[in-house]
């Protein structure tokens, strides 16, 4: 059995034996991850927590399954997202959205070009899929370039050390989506400190709701204070004077399912959504592969001699070490059963994609790295159905490239002194960081 990755043994959780023990979500929770998910698949498949619906005298459910998660992402007409019971506070509401407190440009976007599953797929097919979806391909050379600038800022170094993560697998994705969308890569820094901002709630957010105090979420648009008009400023610039990006090609397409041009406003939403969505599950993915080669004697060399294994390593290491574990996404439209647990309508269902991944059920000897899995790209890491993630097809792309790369440039790598294997709070799978020794190609 491959070995994992040791766990921070700091955990203020002890590493869980029964079902009680299960916390997925209490400060040091994801140092216990791996250690729960069996449990919950032995004894708790289904886990109710009282009180944590999304209204009132509802409950909360965790879903551990592949079948069940897979069947419910599937179709979002019997599970509706959650994000439907926003729209609807949208539409009952006297005050159009662009005037809510709180309420950010992607929020505001939905609700003019996709408030329906018929209009989510127009959006996502017409919108992002050139750009980020299928139609990624196109951004090979650029991403190429990006990494190779990143590792000739450390492959000399006499000391052959680089931490990972900041150094490599964080700026990458940071500067292809700007590159993507067309920003100066002068802004990247700004740009990565807004990101930030944007993912606070899935790293310091309460529960399985990631849920932020009224404090918090003051202190969160605080930090994305200057983002929207800086978004627009450059809109502006680009209706002006376009250019081949994203965002030039965003406001002079005509979106077909609407039957017209999105507005400036429009085009802010569906930016703030690329930032959103571009940079974390590539940056956590990346570093958990490097992990993975660590820990596996003969990987590095097996890649290096064969590159069409490549792609089979990423994805079987998505599905291993899941970049965001879960999220509480889907509500329950009618009463259902799941493994024989009857789940009353208005449910909010914690969708655990990582669990999923690991499931006895579906993947033999689910907790072993096998790069020749048939079928592997069925995991969850991305979701699945009419609502997978829209820039999977980047971040595949960038993780094909980034390690195409990085096998041209080095002999080996392997774990440098001072890792604590810490990972950030929250529902993604982020090493804190990842000090790494290398041996460069001669």
């Amino acid at each position: 059995m491959t070995a994992k990755t040791p766990q921070h043994a700091d955990s203020p959780l002890k590493c869980p034996v029964t079902v009680e023990d299960v916390d997925l979500f209490s400060p040091g929770a994801q140092e216990r991850w791996y250690e729960a998910y069996p449990i919950l698949h032995r004894d708790a498949p289904v886990l109710r927590i009282p009180g944590e619906g999304l209204t009132p005298g509802t409950d909360g459910y965790i879903l551990s399954k592949y079948e069940d998660i897979a069947m419910v992402v599937r179709d979002p007409v019997r599970f509706p997202p959650t994000l439907t019971l926003a729209l609807k506070m949208f539409e009952d509401s006297d005050v159009p959205p662009e005037e809510m407190k709180h309420v950010n440009a992607m929020m505001v976007s939905m609700y003019s070009l996709r408030p329906t599953d018929e209009l989510y797929r127009a959006h996502r097919q017409e919108l992002t899929d050139p750009w980020v979806g299928p139609g990624a391909s196109r951004h090979t050379e650029m991403i190429t370039g990006h990494g190779n600038d990143l590792i000739a800022a450390w492959i000399d170094r006499p000391s052959c050390e680089v931490e990972f993560i900041s150094e490599f697998a964080r700026p990458l994705p940071q500067r292809v989506m700007a590159s993507v969308l067309g920003f100066p890569q002068e802004d990247v820094e700004q740009l990565a400190r807004w990101g930030t901002e944007q993912v606070k709630p899935y790293v310091i957010g309460r529960g399985h709701k990631n849920e932020l105090t009224q404090e918090q979420l003051v202190e969160q648009f605080k930090g994305l204070d200057g983002f929207k008009e800086y978004v627009a400023d450059a809109v502006k610039a680009k209706r002006k004077n376009p250019a081949d990006d994203m965002i030039s090609w965003l406001c002079d397409v005509e979106y077909k399912a609407l039957g017209r041009k999105l507005t400036d406003i429009e085009i802010n939403g569906i930016v703030y959504a690329m930032v959103l969505g571009g940079l974390e599950t590539t940056q956590y993915a990346l570093e958990e592969q490097a992990q993975l080669i660590c820990e596996t004697p003969g990987l590095f060399e097996e890649l290096k001699a064969d590159r069409s294994k490549i792609r089979g390593f990423c994805e079987e290491a998505m599905r291993l070490r899941s970049p965001t574990q879960g999220l509480s996404t889907r509500i329950t439209s009618q009463d259902e059963v799941f493994q024989g647990v009857t789940v009353p309508k208005g449910s909010l269902l914690h969708l655990r994609w990582a669990a999923g991944n690991v499931d006895p059920d579906e993947w033999e000897c689910p907790y072993e790295l096998d790069i020749e899995r048939k079928a592997v790209t069925r995991h969850l890491a991305f979701s699945q159905g009419p609502r997978v993630c829209p820039g999977a097809g980047i971040s595949r792309i960038e993780q094909q490239t980034a390690w195409n790369l990085l096998l041209d440039r080095l002999e080996g790598i392997e774990y440098g002194e001072g890792n604590t294997f810490e990972h950030q709070p929250g529902i993604m799978m982020g090493t804190l960081k990842l000090n790494l020794k290398f041996q460069k190609a001669g």
